[in-house]
């Protein structure tokens, strides 16, 4: 066994190598660019090497640099984590040729296999039913659409190199093709290093549902049960689930014997992921194999028992599996919720900053929460917008739900905006308990995006209640230090008005054991907890029932976030609530004669001058932020007046690039 491995790649997936390695007794390295020099995982390992600036094709992407850190510090394997260069075949060749073992697929399992274009020829010449499409290089747009129009709209422009829904654009029309593209060819150069790019048919309604497996240098090749992938936005995963509520046992069997031949086929060792797209009756057609380990594996590793992790060391060490196909298990149901540091009441702009708070989930009752971040860290604008993977695991689809809910009530994040409301509310959508959805749910069921009104909480009393109860607290508080004279201490009354999104609520909370009895129209319900002041999570019972919601203070303001929901709420006296309502409100300024940045992120293009004419559509600048092109586009025929940004310029949230006349 080794003794020494380095992890060539950072933030979560760094630790959870880290973790499993430090539970095998073997020593760790990890290596990290100039702006990872504080992170987790360099705190975590017990050694680490710079290998760089903080910009990813100059440090985590170029080989030379891992090798020399190999040969600095003695270790004898590389563990390449997900993305970067974990199925860069020419790697995993240097590394065999330098003596370093590769923990991951040989290089020709990689070539043949790892390549999205050379795994569907592979696949076509095994028999296996694959995607309409075009399974070579397109050189150029107009290729691009000729292609297109030959296969036939809908169409999926990819990145052979792609993954993550990087370098990845739907096309529904030969403009889109042509731009998608450019883009595509544009992201994957910068993501990958790679610019190739193929297209094949789009498969309307389909799911999404990949098979894990892993392999040894012995022949041997298990399938570790199926993983659903089909909660995606953009065509990135949101939540991944094991196993899928729409596969039953024949066509488990049926996928997961075809990913071995596959596998088996090109002597494949480690760890791998084939994924398939699945009709409504239950056929599946090959996509792509990923020959690495994949973001959402803890869900697989919760319903089987099993460290892939380790096993990937075990296999790249020369061991044997230690289990055949009949051993593995299918135990209860797991969950995973992607937390992202975007903002999803700003249609999912990346987000960047300091994380002011970072209290995750207790891990524990089922509980795991995967991170490579901690409270006072940066999220940077140069890697991918992943804060923690939350993953969860219960007996029955129900009560991974329940559990997932509950724990995302009270996974707090302060500093930068994240997709928690926007995970919360997809958990208690119907169509989603109901396990009847496809790629195409997101976009289907939130069309103009998300927003606070896109779910309507089913007790808006119970939010309403929490902010008069906080606000009951601070009034006190401010009393007992006031140093009034005893006997001579203001009077507070029972009564309160919270006014919450244009709506008014007159309450009476008459003080209980541990709470107050909330009075509202005729309903008296029940509200007790030992929530302090300042504490970000309140919890407690509303009529006997447990109760957990995020509770924030904001000046004059309380917010209060449950199960998707985020009110903003004001609580004063009911006088107090009269003589707001005569205040005037102050006009917002006129921004329509500017465009600004959506986002944090680096301008890459923007060719505008003073008196341009723009046509509405046209595109106007773009912006870089987290690996992702970011095209803006005007909204109307305009003319330029004042160009106030330049091409490379970093650009704060908006922050004004164009004026115009």
């Amino acid at each position: 066994m080794f003794k020494k491995i380095l992890i060539a790649n950072r933030g979560e997936i760094a630790c959870r190598v880290i973790k499993t390695a430090r539970k095998m007794g073997i020593r760790t390295v990890a290596v990290y660019s100039e702006a990872d020099k504080d992170s987790r995982h360099v705190e975590l390992a017990d050694e680490a090497v710079c290998i760089g600036p903080p910009p990813s094709k100059e440090s985590y992407l170029v080989a030379d640099k891992i090798i020399a850190a190999c040969k600095q510090t003695g270790a004898q394997a590389v563990h390449p984590g997900y993305g970067f260069l974990s199925e860069n075949e020419a790697f995993s060749k240097r590394l065999e040729e330098e003596g370093i073992v590769f923990i991951g697929p040989k290089h020709y399992s990689i070539a043949a296999m790892g390549d999205k274009i050379a795994s569907k020829k592979l696949a076509l010449e095994a028999k296996v039913n694959t995607i309409p499409g075009y399974n070579e290089a397109i050189d150029t747009p107009e290729q691009a659409v000729e292609i297109a129009r030959k296969i036939g709209y809908p169409v999926m422009i990819k990145a052979s190199a792609g993954g993550g829904g990087k370098g990845l654009r739907v096309a529904y029309n030969d403009k889109e093709a042509h731009e998608g593209f450019s883009s595509c060819r544009n992201e994957a150069k910068n993501a990958f290093g790679d610019d190739r790019v193929f297209i094949e048919k789009f498969v309307e309604e389909p799911r999404h549902i990949e098979i894990q497996l892993i392999g040894d240098a012995h022949g041997n090749c298990v399938y570790l049960n199926e993983r659903e992938c089909s909660i995606q936005r953009r065509h990135q995963k949101v939540i991944e689930e094991a196993p899928s509520p729409f596969i039953d046992e024949k066509t488990r069997k049926a996928m997961g014997e075809q990913a071995v031949a596959l596998a088996k086929a090109v002597k494949y060792q480690s760890a791998g992921t084939v994924e398939f797209v699945v009709g409504k009756d239950k056929s599946f057609y090959f996509l792509e194999m990923n020959t690495r380990l994949q973001v959402e594996h803890p869900v697989t590793e919760l319903i089987t028992g099993l460290d892939l992790v380790e096993l990937m060391i075990r296999v790249a060490a020369g061991e044997k599996l230690p289990f055949a196909q009949k051993d593995v298990k299918l135990n209860g149901w797991a969950m995973e919720c992607r937390i992202n540091a975007e903002d999803p009441f700003r249609n999912f702009l990346p987000s960047t900053g300091r994380l002011t708070r970072y209290i995750p989930p207790a891990e524990n009752g089922g509980v795991r929460v995967d991170t490579g971040v901690y409270e006072g860290g940066e999220i940077s604008m140069y890697y991918d917008s992943m804060i923690a993977k939350l993953i969860v695991h219960g007996a029955t689809r129900d009560q991974a739900i329940a559990k997932m809910r509950d724990a995302l009530n009270a996974f707090v994040i302060r500093g930068v905006s994240s997709n928690i409301a926007f995970q919360s509310a997809l958990m208690q959508h119907p169509r989603f308990q109901s396990g009847k959805f496809n790629t195409g749910f997101i976009a289907e069921e939130f069309p103009k995006g998300f927003s606070a009104e896109s779910l309507v909480h089913e007790d808006p009393l119970l939010l309403a209640a929490v902010a008069a109860f906080a606000r009951r607290r601070y009034i006190d508080r401010a009393i007992r230090t006031s140093g009034q004279l005893r006997g001579h201490e203001r009077k507070v009354g029972n009564e309160w008005s919270v006014l919450m999104g244009g709506k008014k609520y007159d309450l009476t909370l008459t003080p209980i054991g541990g709470g107050y009895a909330v009075s509202h129209d005729g309903q008296t319900c029940e509200l007790r907890s030992t929530w302090r002041l300042g504490e970000p999570i309140f919890r407690g019972t509303w009529n006997n029932e447990p109760v957990c919601l995020q509770l924030e203070r904001l000046g004059l303001k309380y917010r209060v976030t449950h199960w998707g929901t985020q009110a903003d709420m004001m609580v004063m006296t009911g006088r107090a609530a009269e003589l707001l309502a005569l205040m005037p409100e102050k006009p917002k300024p006129d921004l329509s004669k500017f465009l600004l940045s959506p986002m944090p992120g680096l301008l890459t293009d923007l060719s505008l001058k003073p008196g341009q004419e723009i046509k509405a559509g046209e595109k106007l600048a773009v912006i870089e932020a987290m690996k992702m092109e970011n095209i803006l586009k005007a909204d109307q025929d305009c003319v330029v007046a004042e160009v106030l940004a330049k091409k490379g310029d970093s650009l704060a949230v908006d922050q004004p690039i164009v004026r115009f006349a």
